[in-house]
């Protein structure tokens, strides 16, 4: 634990503050006596990229003096408007988001004072020894308006951390108001010998006052302090290590995706303490799912050249929002009619990674390109608002089958054999298709205005147009398609199916090799409610007692990332082994029976296998995080 030095005088240290708190008779501070700089003449926040450690070391100690101030964030590029938050900095530099990044190695003793300059109490977490203890996380340290207090610890544990503060004592991560949500900041500890050529990225939201649901409220999801556009690119070469460190220090979930490639998961951690997973195996996939206080490190080494995104594949975050209050003209919202490009039609946490030079890979070949048709079509009972759309699949000279088109076709391809997929823009308005955890080359990516390289772009499927998708899935396992253009509205619709890579299609059994895609409804009317395969009222199934099952689970939902899918006999849970995560085999050494339920975030896929051992009933049951049930299909074991 840490040990706390004894408060310096605020006398001594001339604060001026922006507002004075008031105390009451009884010793309460009142809050929200937060005085508001105007836009004009506020301190601008400056966004971190967590590129240069702050502080001065010396000796194997680090001082770092910081101070939180309020000032004018603008996520959306200076340009754009902003809004009044407080933020860190330090030495007497401007004002970061996120807070200057504290960095050091192992074995540093850190000295950092904390002075505050807000108006209104400050509690500060993270600022000691990890591992960290409860009592660690449960003693922060408390500086009052226009003081400062001081803690020494010493940085013994490598591992990526972060500090964040709060106006309140009981505060939590999740529930400080809107002005407190930028008060965070990088603490990595860097092990002996290692690099630090990696790339941190501290994830943070902002929300105002309004309730959840008001069609006013003003939100923000943001990467090191910017929302894409404006988020930073980066560049890489093919065979480049590219290692990343996240920390979650917001309110929401964000299932990162990574296009056109696997990475490997090296750590997971939270505030207090970072494990590091054996590397007797892979942790290979193309999503990982971040709670809110939650950390991981990934390594990844491209191989083909591009542009990639990486983003948060809880589509509601990606979506452009309202404009923060002073903003000349609204930014601009998705149009369903232009021809499409992901800088207008994203926002949020994403950022465009570029990879240069000649592909690496070598992927095997086998037998002749197969050609199929996959035509994005007007469903029936839609509406302007909540319209309806949906796939046919065809091959050769099929026609298409009459609606309605859910759930989506699943598509069956072959390991190693290419494959050509037209897709068909039937639809009033621009489209695209993702081929979700398909390694493939960038320019068949389906990222409208982006995917490519150089003057190689691919463009947004008009109306009535196609375009035409190569390549050779190398390997077996359970993938997604869907449209990644106007994403939450054209998935609502019904824009999304599963594509499975098999060793020999002609074997599919899909009375053992259970397809379970999980979905957002048509209707806000259904909004308590999930698909699954295309229907709240899934048709009973049958299982028959001693066979093996496979179970695919797909979660493309645009806005649930905490569902959980169990298997339930009565009230409990049974058992089944987890096989594959996002189309990648588990090692043998990561096989395991366990206890038959999954928490998945949008865009993972998980793949378990199940043998029922007596005759009865059970059921497939789909709850949000907190429980509540969202879809459940009976089954009947013979």
């Amino acid at each position: 634990m840490g040990l706390k030095l004894r408060s310096i005088c605020g006398a001594v240290l001339g604060v001026v503050l922006m507002a004075a708190g008031v105390h009451t008779t009884d010793g309460v501070f009142q809050q929200n006596q937060l005085a508001v700089p105007s836009a004009a003449s506020a301190e601008r926040i400056v966004a971190n990229d967590n590129r240069a450690p702050a502080g001065t070391s010396a000796n194997n100690l680090l001082t770092i003096d910081l101070e939180a101030r309020v000032g004018q964030w603008h996520p959306d590029g200076d340009g754009n408007s902003g809004v009044a938050v407080k933020a860190f900095s330090a030495g007497g530099g401007p004002l970061r988001v996120p807070g200057p990044l504290i960095r050091v190695k192992h074995g540093t003793t850190v000295r950092a004072s904390v002075r505050n300059a807000t108006g209104e109490p400050l509690v500060v977490h993270g600022l000691y020894s990890r591992p960290g203890s409860e009592s660690d996380a449960a003693a922060p340290l408390v500086v009052p308006p226009g003081e400062a207090r001081a803690v020494v610890f010493l940085a013994s544990t490598p591992g990526m951390y972060y500090y964040w503060g709060a106006t309140g004592a009981t505060a939590t991560l999740t529930q400080r108001p809107g002005r407190d949500t930028q008060l965070t900041g990088a603490f990595v500890v860097d092990a002996p010998g290692s690099s630090s050529a990696d790339r941190i990225i501290v994830f943070s939201t902002y929300a105002d006052d309004r309730p959840v649901g008001d069609p006013q409220r003003v939100v923000r999801f943001a990467m090191n302090g910017l929302s894409w556009p404006q988020t930073e690119r980066l560049s890489y070469n093919v065979g480049d290590t590219v290692r990343m460190r996240l920390a979650n220090v917001s309110t929401s979930v964000h299932p990162m995706h990574l296009h056109g490639f696997y990475f490997n998961v090296d750590t997971r951690g939270d505030e207090r303490q970072e494990t590091v997973l054996p590397t007797s195996s892979a942790h290979l996939v193309v999503t990982e799912r971040m709670a809110p206080g939650q950390t991981f490190s990934f390594t990844w080494t491209p191989t083909r050249p591009g542009n990639w995104l990486f983003h948060c594949h809880d589509n509601v975050h990606v979506v452009p929002q309202l404009p923060f209050p002073g903003a000349a003209a609204a930014r601009p919202a998705a149009e369903h009619n232009h021809e499409g490009s992901m800088d207008h039609m994203m926002a949020g946490p994403v950022m465009g990674i570029t990879v240069n030079g000649r592909s690496t890979e070598r992927v095997p070949s086998i037998g002749k390109r197969r050609n199929l048709r996959l035509v994005a079509r007007v469903d029936e009972h839609g509406t302007p608002d909540e319209p309806a759309f949906g796939y046919t699949l065809h091959e050769g000279l099929s026609r298409p089958p009459a609606g309605p088109y859910l759930p989506g076709p699943t598509i069956l391809l072959k390991r190693a054999q290419p494959v050509s997929i037209t897709v068909d823009n039937q639809l009033p308005e621009p489209t695209s298709v993702h081929w979700h955890g398909i390694e493939l080359d960038s320019y068949y990516d389906g990222v409208a205005g982006f995917a490519g390289l150089g003057r190689r772009i691919a463009p947004a499927i008009g109306p009535g147009k196609t375009f035409e998708a190569q390549f050779t899935p190398p390997r077996s396992g359970t993938f997604i398609y869907h449209t990644h253009l106007d994403d939450v509205r054209q998935q609502r619709a019904g824009l999304s199916g599963a594509l499975l890579v098999l060793d020999d299609p002609a074997a599919y059994d899909p009375d053992h090799d259970w397809v379970m895609l999980v979905t957002v409804p048509r209707k806000t009317v259904d909004a308590d409610k999930v698909l699954l395969n295309g229907t709240t009222t899934p048709a009973p199934r049958e299982m028959r007692a001693g066979e093996r099952y496979r179970l695919r689970f797909i979660n493309v939902h645009t806005s649930r990332p905490s569902m959980r899918m169990r298997l339930l006999e009565g009230q409990s849970l049974g058992r089944w082994r987890v096989i594959a995560k996002d189309g990648m085999d588990l090692p043998a050494e990561q096989l395991r029976d366990a206890s038959s339920e999954i928490q998945m975030g949008n865009g993972e896929t998980y793949d378990v296998e199940f043998v029922p051992s007596t005759a009865g009933d059970l059921r497939v049951s789909i709850t949000a995080g907190n429980g509540v049930v969202l879809n459940s299909m009976p089954i009947r074991v013979r």
